[in-house]
């Protein structure tokens, strides 16, 4: 090959552009052999192999990134060759009694071996932040807790630990300095830095926090109103919480306004069993009234009232046998209301209800009369959390009750509406 450069003759700049397209060509073949070789025999072994793990790191493109360490190589230990300039003038840094062009050389030679040299730490440090989304991935994966604990944030704070190491090392190979003397002159930039990475500073606090007290975890429903976030948890990195709405649109959240902030976490529903219904029924008053004997014979026959009803009667009888009537005394004997009755009726429908929580509270109370009537308010769980049969469930059970209002004589309100005026003005004229 030398024999070939000095077949240029004395012409030092045909020399020169000879053995750069030597080196490149060699640079090229050497890419080409480790790509299409190294690269195709990773392949077909992580094929044959029954785990995933070397799958999840092809995928990555680890070794596509080692890969370009070989030509960098080829050309960091060949440049010297290819210009014609002495390893031991590389090694001085400097050239005794060189030439003009000599020097050129050596200057050119130089800056592309730290080329090289930085190239080959940009290489390394991209594989290495691929293999750290490999083993998230692996992790993933492998472990059924990777949902509850994942640890992509804080593969991401490595990541980022290394990324500024590798930027300081390649300025310092570029520059020819050592590296102390760039990171001692951080110490004058902290200010700066703590601004530039305050968003990422409390990110990895809040990362910390909310890994350790399981804040949150992957699948879970979140529902962050002054983000307009409604939805479930898609993805924690350091920097963001990914929801995905309901209208399926996704919101990024930064990672600290969940410590900072309130959001709410349904999860203890989900993992309780139990759904809470919490709605009433407004009952016109006007339809309130006491039941008498033949409204009481007609509900007894209620399979969920008759010894409801058999019981109460028997106990009012006791209570009214003791009022001694006189001649200036009214006795005022206990009675059964529609409204009283209609409470044990919802009350016993709901004990047995197959798809009502039997072990949570259960209760069936009456609100404070106002405008719209008198509020009958349900508060139970549902034993299925799942929220489209919970939302059918619901329905079912007021369905039931409304439409069962006029057996007890009642009424449910609601506020006139047109036909309910029109209504009224035809009956007035």
């Amino acid at each position: 090959m030398q024999d070939f450069l000095s077949s240029f003759g004395e012409n030092e700049w045909l020399r020169a552009v000879g053995g750069v397209l030597i080196l490149t060509l060699l640079a090229w073949a050497t890419n080409f052999v480790v790509r299409r070789v190294f690269l195709g025999l990773v392949r077909r072994l992580a094929s044959k192999t029954q785990s995933t793990w070397d799958d999840r790191i092809i995928e990555r493109r680890v070794f596509h990134q080692m890969a370009n360490v070989a030509p960098a190589f080829v050309t960091y230990a060949g440049i010297a060759w290819a210009l014609g300039v002495g390893t031991d003038a590389l090694a001085d840094g400097a050239a005794v009694e060189a030439t003009e062009w000599e020097a050129l050389m050596l200057a050119g030679a130089t800056l592309v071996r730290r080329v090289s040299l930085a190239w080959v730490v940009v290489a390394l440090t991209t594989a290495v932040g691929g293999f750290l989304n490999a083993l998230n991935d692996i992790y993933a994966e492998t472990y059924a807790e990777a949902g509850n604990r994942p640890i992509k944030g804080y593969l991401q704070v490595v990541s980022l630990f290394l990324y500024v190491t590798a930027g300081v090392v390649v300025i310092s190979i570029l520059a020819d300095r050592s590296p102390v003397v760039f990171l001692s002159g951080l110490g004058a930039l902290t200010a700066v830095l703590m601004l530039v990475f305050r968003d990422t500073i409390l990110s990895l606090v809040a990362s910390v926090q909310i890994m350790s007290n399981d804040m949150i975890r992957i699948g879970d429903w979140v529902e962050m109103p002054q983000a307009h976030a409604d939805g479930d948890v898609i993805d924690i990195a350091l920097h963001t919480v990914k929801i995905q709405n309901w209208d399926k649109t996704i919101s990024a959240i930064p990672t600290h306004k969940f410590i900072s902030e309130s959001f709410k976490n349904w999860r203890g529903m989900s993992e309780s069993g139990g759904r809470r219904i919490k709605r009433a029924i407004h009952l016109n008053l006007n339809s309130i009234h006491f039941l008498s004997e033949e409204e009481v014979a007609q509900l007894s026959r209620f399979e969920f009232l008759h010894e409801y009803l058999r019981t109460k009667r028997k106990d009012l009888e006791v209570a009214n046998a003791r009022q001694v009537p006189g001649d200036d005394i009214i006795p005022d004997p206990r009675r059964l209301t529609n409204v009283g009755t209609f409470r044990a009726y919802v009350l016993h429908y709901l004990r047995n209800h197959p798809t009502i929580h039997q072990g949570m509270t259960l209760l069936v109370r009456q609100l404070q009369p106002g405008p719209q009537g008198l509020p009958l308010e349900i508060y139970c769980f549902s034993n299925d959390t799942d929220w489209g049969n919970f939302e059918g469930l619901q329905a079912d059970i007021f369905d039931h009750l409304i439409a069962s209002l006029p057996d007890f004589g009642l009424q449910a309100f609601q506020e006139p509406s047109g036909s309910d005026l029109k209504t009224l003005s035809a009956y007035v004229n």
